[in-house]
């Protein structure tokens, strides 16, 4: 039974991260729809699993291929805006009230004397 299956998937796309994401995401949106009864939300989870399976199952190599890497692109951008944006919590940015330069001071750190790398300006802010 094993190597039928193994013959049946020779030259098909299987299972990547793209797959991954669209099968929890409609797990996600079954659990969902416990709470929240909707025809919506009862029609999503299966045509997910539909387009998921035949992302499985399909020939075209290359067209799955592209997929995956644009949802790759795209799951790579918004984590690296999230920890980006965890990262500047942590600071305050001041702009040099004499030439405008941004500068990123850390929080937590009372009054301080700032000089600016650039104008080599001196002005006093609360971190």
């Amino acid at each position: 039974m094993k190597e039928k299956f193994y013959r049946f998937m020779q030259g098909r796309y299987g299972v990547d991260q793209f797959s991954r994401f669209l099968l929890i995401l409609a797990i996600v949106v079954l659990i969902l729809n416990m709470f929240i009864r909707s025809a919506l939300f009862e029609l999503i989870p299966f045509g997910l699993l539909i387009y998921t399976y035949f992302r499985i199952f399909s020939r075209n190599l290359g067209a799955r291929s592209k997929e995956n890497q644009k949802y790759l692109e795209l799951s790579g951008t918004v984590k690296y805006n999230l920890k980006n944006g965890k990262q500047l919590l942590k600071f305050h940015i001041y702009k040099c009230p004499s030439c405008g330069q941004k500068i990123r001071i850390p929080r937590g750190k009372g009054k301080i004397e700032i000089t600016c790398p650039k104008c080599k300006n001196k002005f006093v802010k609360k971190s």
